[in-house]
């Protein structure tokens, strides 16, 4: 039956003073795992706003109140003990904070969430359901919109944020021991470790016009100023702690790129330039247009354009994807944990450079479908249902 009621001891400290802090470091030190959450906010700034830090043992619960202090220095040799487990579930947002606050990741970490996808939870599950469903407890989500920035906080706010480590400190160890008896443990080292990767949290401005949304519709000369526009855009938004939105939006970002004005031009007219904060940096935009603009032919940037797949090649897709399917369904797997539809087209298309061929997915779906690829494996129907035999030669 599920528990509504929360009968359990649901305790913890609110540490928002230097000797309070330093108590709960003590308290942490020297644990075989901490389950770790953070409450942010993003949506006017580059960087997440850090708003509170929640860590759990299974004794000990604390909600840390970072905008109580200048420095969380005396944090730092325990979240970054490499003999403590850090437990997150979709940890990504809250490790990147750490990356963006100390140049350094909590290491190693357990993700629940991409755990869960071994265990037969399917691909992204949430937290509270996987909580239901592991623990039979139905998390309050009243404050999932929580100003967390906002002091003082409330009591129930403070519990909501508590519940986020308190149940994820107790997953770990069910966690953990099924994955071991389903021979799984260590399958998640490879993805664990690319969590705590610093190159994933760090967005260099020479990249940033692949993340431009519509970059695909520009070519040529165009494509190279955007990509000093996006370039400059990027830098911008990261000395002023802002979002790019606000510096330049991705449309006036497109349409500077197609019209390439020149310092004759009175930008001021332009109708997605007319918001006060970049009417002051018109000139600096277009000195990077003009960059662009200078640059030899030979250093345009250059977007891979594929040709759509050929039938051939896209009955051989459906063949792959019945393959990965049927090798999911066998491992009590979600599909995509295994393969996407993406890789399986690069894999059409002759790449092997893909996670699908690498650690685990290689041993449960990969290799099968490289035999198949090289007529080593087929596709067959028995007794009324597909599956796979090796081919005969």
């Amino acid at each position: 039956m599920t528990d509504k009621t929360h009968p359990e001891n649901r305790n913890f400290e609110f540490v928002d003073t230097p000797a309070a802090l330093e108590t709960c470091c003590r308290e942490l030190a020297g644990s075989e795992f901490i389950a770790l959450d953070t409450e942010f906010l993003r949506e006017r700034t580059y960087r997440p706003i850090l708003g509170l830090i929640q860590l759990a043992t299974p004794d000990y619960t604390a909600c840390i109140d970072p905008l109580a202090f200048d420095s969380l220095e005396p944090l730092k040799p325990v979240l970054l003990d490499p003999s403590i487990t850090k437990v997150v579930h979709a940890g990504e947002q809250d490790l990147e904070i750490f990356h963006n606050d100390w140049g350094e990741i909590p290491s190693p970490v357990f993700d629940t969430q991409i755990a869960a996808t071994l265990m037969g939870s399917g691909e992204n599950i949430g937290y509270a359901a996987l909580v239901s469903k592991l623990l039979g407890v139905e998390l309050d989500k009243s404050h999932s919109r929580t100003d967390w920035l906002r002091r003082p906080l409330a009591g129930k706010q403070l519990s909501y944020a508590a519940d986020d480590v308190i149940y994820l400190a107790r997953l770990y160890p069910i966690m953990r021991s099924k994955l071991a008896e389903l021979g799984r443990l260590d399958w998640l080292t490879d993805d664990f470790a690319n969590l705590t990767s610093s190159s994933r949290y760090v967005v260099e401005a020479g990249d940033a016009w692949r993340k431009v949304k519509g970059i695909g519709k520009l070519k040529g000369l165009s494509l190279a100023i955007a990509c000093e526009l996006a370039g400059w855009r990027e830098s911008e938004a990261l000395d002023k702690n802002t979002t790019r939105k606000r510096i330049l939006a991705d449309d006036a970002l497109l349409e500077l790129a197609r019209l390439q004005p020149d310092k004759k031009t009175d930008l001021s007219r332009f109708r997605q330039l007319q918001h006060s904060s970049i009417q002051k940096q018109l000139a600096t935009i277009l000195e990077v247009i003009d960059r662009g603009r200078s640059l030899p032919r030979d250093q345009w940037p250059v977007l891979e354009r594929k040709r759509p797949l050929n039938a051939n090649q896209e009955a051989l897709m459906d063949a792959l994807m019945a393959i990965v399917r049927l090798r999911a369904d066998a491992e009590h797997i979600a599909t995509g944990t295994l393969a996407s539809r993406k890789e399986l087209e690069l894999l059409v298309r002759g790449e092997t450079g893909l996670e699908l061929l690498k650690g685990w997915r290689n041993r449960l779906v990969g290799s099968a479908l490289q035999e198949y690829l090289e007529g080593r494996m087929t596709l067959v129907i028995k007794n009324g249902k597909l599956t796979t035999r090796a081919a005969d030669h």
